[in-house]
């Protein structure tokens, strides 16, 4: 214990508690709670960020592909070899996105990707545009992943496609759980079904090119039936249909940027380099599925997915190199969401710091992560998979508006950062809230990768919000502005109460000159007495309060109280229609409205607590809901005085 005296003579004493959280089944679920101290500890290494924030954007690859070609059907098979240009363009577009956001890790090492990046160089509107965005995203992220692993699994097993709604919620609660267990634990559970996905991918892609060049690759045997027939022509509108679908693969480039936190020093760098494994082999295998899905002329369907039929064609049936590389996309499915747990809530965390969100989120739980973050996440997206019906394609067109919207966002904000430092002078600095500005020389050069890819990523956008618009992407259309609207009015509740809780020409709060008590009771018993002893410790203006349904009863209390209530005035209210908290608030009322200035009115209520908590049920509960009732009455005190049934 150190204590410390201040210039006007206050003592201050600091001690640190020694008491730790007792052992219960939250522990032996989520393991046991870590002390503030061990935050630094629960990082991780490049390989496990690989695993944690990566999966996401790997995982797409199971879907990306197979939305081309969704979207392609509409012009018939001929089409379908549109689809590897397409894919070269969206790993063009990946490339320039990727060097966009190694910028955005380095400068911000503490994380919060795009809506740092737009909240210190854009302003206030378009940092909450770019926070509802990613939250957006997030949300979608785990409903689509699950839901696609789902399909991964009714696939491989048809007899399951009736149960697809509840597995996908099963699945999510499960990856909520994991994530409840902290960064470092869920890296670690993640990271080896993540490198199994990966390896298979590579083994399904490398035999299938192997094949395909020496000629011994044919087409998917039995393939599903086309389910959109061929009434389209291929235009430039079916095609740029095909790109915005694809680009659903680049969902969760940016989840690095924002949990920078969760790497180990120096943050920035490993971050960075996250970033560009991340990349590569994410443009790789986008690359090679979609080139061997095209050769043997797969077909896009909700009841086989298009990873099936490559792995069934390559590996010459459903054997184990089949089912391996279906439970490694399945796994890598369940996994990808496990990159939203990670970003939604650090990025919740921070809105709710600046005031956006409710403060809670900001709060950390016993594993040291943003419990309340990940819990809200669950549920929205278990609510997101039962309304779609756990269906891929219903979600997809939900899916990359809010994602694009915030590469737009830090793109733009990152040249807008570059603009600046380029009109300081060599050696200025100057501290901003989340970054420091110096001068760099090569600054025109990235404000014109970071300016080009802003552009780029904006007109992707805005086709992507076109041609998905009657799919459904008018729903994120209409949703962002009202996040947005709900994070204003949040800030304004929390900047007025701010406001009236400042002490800043607050001057001495006033003397109290009266200090006035009532006392409701249901009875004369120990724990009225009990509150009747506690309410003369406060004052000698007391009265007790008794609202009467029955005369005789009346009677009776009155005689009793004449013998127990210490001389304290009693007051009897008669309710001939047997109303009880009605009487007694009109009264506490009329006794308000007489309330002289300075005056302060007391209520001590007598609380009665049972032995056990089912015991409440036998009890009215009207001292709950008589305190209930007061708080929101200005210029009334509120008293419990418990009385324990031993």
């Amino acid at each position: 214990m150190s204590t410390i005296e201040d210039e006007n003579g206050t003592k201050i004493l600091r001690r640190t508690t020694e008491y730790a959280p007792r052992q219960s089944w939250r522990t032996w679920l989520i393991g046991r709670p870590l002390p503030t101290a061990d935050a630094p500890h629960q990082t991780i290494r490049k390989i496990v960020g690989l695993a944690v924030f990566a999966s996401d954007a790997l995982s797409s690859t199971a879907y990306g592909t197979q939305e081309i070609l969704f979207i392609l059907a509409f012009a018939g098979m001929a089409a379908f070899g549109l689809a590897f240009p397409i894919a070269v363009a969206i790993v063009v577009l990946l490339a320039i996105i990727t060097l966009s956001y190694q910028q955005v890790v380095r400068a911000y090492p503490n994380g919060g990707g795009a809506y740092i990046v737009a909240r210190d160089n854009l302003g206030e509107l378009p940092a909450l545009l770019a926070g509802a965005s990613l939250l957006t995203d997030y949300i979608l992220s785990v409903a689509v992943a699950v839901s696609s692993s789902v399909a991964q699994i009714t696939s491989a097993f048809p007899v399951l496609f009736d149960y697809r709604v509840p597995l996908a919620v099963v699945l999510v609660l499960f990856v909520m759980l994991i994530n409840f267990r902290g960064v470092r634990e869920s890296g670690a559970v993640f990271a080896v079904p993540s490198y199994f996905f990966l390896a298979m991918m590579f083994l399904t892609i490398g035999t299938g090119l192997a094949r395909h060049l020496t000629g011994s690759l044919g087409t998917v045997v039995e393939p599903p039936a086309l389910e959109v027939a061929a009434a389209q022509a291929i235009t430039p509108f079916l095609i740029l249909r095909a790109f915005s679908s694809g680009t659903a693969a680049l969902t969760g480039v940016e989840a690095i940027s924002t949990g920078t936190t969760a790497f180990r020093e120096p943050r920035g760098r490993n971050a960075g380099i996250t970033l560009i494994w991340m990349a590569v082999i994410l443009g790789t295998l986008f690359l090679g599925i979609t080139y061997l899905a095209v050769h043997i002329q797969a077909v896009p369907s909700e009841f086989e997915t298009v990873i099936s039929q490559l792995a069934r064609t390559v590996f010459q049936g459903q054997g184990a190199l089949y089912l391996g590389t279906i439970v490694a996309t399945t796994l890598i499915l369940i996994m990808a969401s496990n990159t939203s747990f990670a970003g939604f809530p650090r990025l919740s965390a921070l809105l709710g710091e600046d005031a956006f969100l409710p403060r809670q989120f900001a709060f950390r739980g016993s594993r040291l992560v943003y419990s309340r973050g990940i819990l809200v996440l669950a549920l929205l997206a278990c609510l997101l998979i039962v309304v779609f019906q756990a269906s891929v394609t219903g979600l997809i067109p939900l899916y990359a508006i809010g994602v694009f919207l915030s590469f737009t966002l830090s793109q733009a904000g990152m040249a807008r950062r570059w603009w600046k430092i380029g009109h300081m002078a060599p050696g200025q600095e100057r501290q901003e809230r989340a970054s420091t500005l110096r001068y760099q020389s090569g600054w025109q050069l990235r404000m014109a990768i970071n300016g080009f890819g802003a552009a780029l990523t904006f007109v992707v956008l805005l086709v992507f919000a076109v041609t998905k618009f009657r799919d459904g992407a008018w729903i994120v259309l209409l949703l962002l502005p009202a996040l947005v609207i709900m994070f204003a009015a949040i800030h304004r509740h929390y900047r007025m109460l701010a406001s009236h809780l400042s002490l800043e020409a607050y001057g001495a709060p006033p003397p109290i000159t009266r200090h006035r008590v009532i006392l409701p009771i249901s009875g004369v018993h120990r724990g009225s007495l009990a509150a009747l002893r506690y309410a003369r410790s406060l004052s000698d203006d007391v009265t007790a309060v008794f609202v009467s349904m029955d005369p005789a009863e009346a009677d009776r209390l009155k005689s009793k109280w004449e013998l127990w209530g210490e001389g304290v005035r009693l007051v009897i209210l008669d309710s001939p229609y047997r109303l009880l908290l009605e009487p007694l608030l009109d009264y506490i009322q009329q006794i308000s409205d007489q309330r002289q200035a300075n005056e302060t009115i007391t209520i001590v209520v007598p609380q009665f607590v049972p032995r056990h908590w089912w015991n409440n049920l036998l009890h009215t509960q009207a001292a709950w809901m008589l305190r209930l009732a007061l708080l929101f009455k200005p210029g009334i005190v509120i008293t419990d005085v418990p009385y324990q049934v031993e």
